[in-house]
C-alpha cells in the first residue's frame, strides 16, 4: 500500500508538473510567441536590385522591345540570352520563353499534338490553367485523385487511362516534386506523353534532376507568386526537337524565326496555324537576372525550411507532408496532417494567435467541384471537349476528387520565405512545439 501511494503521489506530481510547464496557447488568451505576426513575402521581387535595373535600361536605351527586330544595329537579345541560360539550368536542349504559364502550358499541350477526341490526365488539386490548356485544345480533361505529396497519385492514374488518353500531366505543387519515378513507368508502359507542369516548383529537382527535365515536355510559370518573377512570364522547356520545333512554330503564328531555327539546325515541319506567344525584352531582361539568383534564393529557403522541419519532426505522432524526394523539395512550406478538419482548422486558427500565420494547402484549387466546370461551361456550347459521347458522359463534382477533398482538409502549415531569419524560423518552431500537442488530440 505505501509503494501504491508512493507511485500514485509521484504520478500525480508529474502531471502537474506537466499540466504546469504546458504553455496557455495565445488564442485561450495566453502570451504569443511573437508580438507581431511573421508573414511570408515575394520571394523573386525580394532580391530585385541594379541588375534587373540594368537589364531594363538596355532595353530602354536600345529602343527594341520586340525580340526579333527594331531600329538600331544591335539587338538586346535579352530573351534569347534567358532562354539559352534557362535551358541550361534545367538540364534540357530548349527553352522557350511565352508571356505566362498558362501559355505555356497551352504551348505545350499543342506542341505534344493534343486535340479533340484526346485526353489528358492531371490531378484534381491543381491551377485553372492546367484544366483550360487542355479544354481549349478541345481535349478532355480526366482528374486523377491527389494522395499526402498534394500531388497527383501515380496509383490512381492506371484506373484512369482509356484508349483515348493522350498524355499524363505531372503537375508539382506547392514546391514539392511529384513521385516521377512512378509516373513515367505508368506512362511509357501505355504510350502516353508526361507534361511536368512546374509552375509552382521552379528550381526544385527530383533525385538530382530539375523538375521539368524528366517528361516530355516542361512548363514554367514566372508570375509574381513562383520562384522568380517578371511579374507574368513563362517558360517551355524538352529535349526533344520537333516539341521544341512545335512549340516555337505555335507560339509565334507558325513560323520559325531565325534564332530558333539556328538552335534547331534543319527544320523537320511545315509552317502551320499558331497564336501570339511572345515574350518582350524588357520581361526577358527582367527574366535574365533573375534566372541568374534561382540558386540563392531557393538555397535561402530550403536552409529556412530545414530548421523548421529539423525543431518540429520529433513531436510524438506528427504526420508530415509526404515529400518523394526531400531533398529536392523547394521548402515553400511545413505542413501537418491531422486527424480532421476540425483539429486542423484549430490548429491554423492557434498558430495565426501566436503570430506564426498558417492556413490550408494553397495556391490550386479543387478543379472539379468548380461549378463552370462540374456544368462543363466552355466558351462555346459547341466546343468539342465535351460534344463526344465520351464527353457527355464524363462526370466532374465531389464524387470524382473525395479523397483530394480529405487530404487538403486535414493538412495545415506556415509558408517558408527566403527572407526569414534565424529567429524567425526558431519562431515558427515554437509556435508548432507550442500549438501541436494541445491540438492534435
Amino acid at each position: 500500500m505505501t509503494n501504491r501511494r508512493k507511485f500514485l503521489a509521484a504520478a500525480g506530481a508529474a502531471a502537474s508538473v506537466s499540466m504546469q510547464a504546458a504553455p496557455k496557447l495565445a488564442i485561450d488568451g495566453g502570451e504569443p510567441v511573437r508580438q507581431s505576426a511573421l508573414k511570408a513575402d515575394y520571394w523573386g521581387t525580394q532580391f530585385y536590385d541594379d541588375k534587373e535595373k540594368r537589364e531594363l535600361m538596355d532595353v530602354l536605351e536600345s529602343k527594341r522591345p520586340f525580340r526579333w527586330y527594331g531600329p538600331g544595329k544591335e539587338p538586346p537579345m535579352k530573351v534569347l540570352t534567358f532562354e539559352k541560360e534557362f535551358a541550361a539550368r534545367m538540364q534540357t536542349k530548349y527553352a522557350l520563353a511565352v508571356p505566362s504559364g498558362t501559355a505555356a502550358l497551352v504551348v505545350a499541350v499543342n506542341a505534344l499534338g493534343i486535340g479533340p477526341g484526346d485526353e489528358v490526365i492531371l490531378p484534381a488539386w491543381t491551377w485553372h490553367s492546367c484544366f483550360n490548356a487542355i479544354v481549349l485544345a478541345g481535349a478532355l480533361p480526366v482528374f486523377a485523385e491527389i494522395d499526402e505529396t498534394f500531388n497527383i497519385d501515380p496509383a490512381d492514374i492506371e484506373s484512369k487511362i482509356t484508349k483515348q488518353t493522350k498524355a499524363i500531366m505531372a503537375v508539382h505543387l506547392q514546391g514539392n516534386p511529384a513521385d516521377v519515378d512512378r509516373i513515367l513507368p505508368i506512362a511509357r508502359r501505355h504510350g502516353l506523353k508526361v507534361i511536368e507542369d512546374c509552375a509552382q516548383s521552379c528550381g526544385a529537382s527530383y533525385k538530382g534532376r530539375p523538375v521539368g527535365s524528366m517528361g516530355d515536355i516542361g512548363i514554367y510559370s514566372l508570375q509574381l507568386n513562383k520562384t522568380i518573377t517578371s511579374g507574368e512570364g513563362g517558360a517551355v522547356v524538352t529535349s526533344d526537337p520537333v516539341l521544341f520545333e512545335r512549340a516555337a512554330r505555335f507560339h509565334d503564328l507558325g513560323g520559325l524565326r531565325a534564332p530558333h531555327q539556328q538552335w534547331l539546325g534543319t527544320p523537320q515541319l511545315e509552317t502551320f496555324i499558331g497564336s501570339g506567344y511572345r515574350m518582350n525584352e524588357f520581361t526577358g531582361g527582367v527574366l535574365l537576372a533573375q534566372v541568374r539568383k534561382l540558386d540563392t534564393i531557393i538555397g535561402k529557403v530550403r536552409a529556412n525550411a530545414k530548421r523548421v522541419y529539423d525543431g518540429v519532426r520529433d513531436l510524438p505522432g506528427i504526420e508530415l507532408r509526404k515529400l518523394p524526394d526531400a531533398a529536392g523539395e523547394l521548402g515553400t512550406g511545413v505542413f501537418i496532417g491531422f486527424k480532421n478538419k476540425e483539429r486542423r482548422d484549430r490548429f491554423v486558427a492557434a498558430m495565426r494567435s501566436e503570430g506564426v500565420p498558417a492556413a490550408g494547402p494553397g495556391g490550386s484549387v479543387i478543379l472539379p467541384v468548380q461549378k463552370h466546370i462540374e456544368n462543363k461551361v466552355t466558351v462555346h456550347p459547341a466546343w468539342p471537349s465535351f460534344t463526344s459521347e465520351r464527353g457527355r458522359a464524363i462526370k466532374y463534382g465531389e464524387q470524382c476528387c473525395p479523397r483530394t477533398i480529405a487530404v487538403l482538409n486535414r493538412f495545415g502549415g506556415v509558408l517558408m520565405d527566403p527572407m526569414f531569419t534565424a529567429k524567425d524560423c526558431a519562431d515558427v518552431v515554437a509556435a508548432v512545439r507550442k500549438v501541436y500537442p494541445a491540438v492534435a488530440g
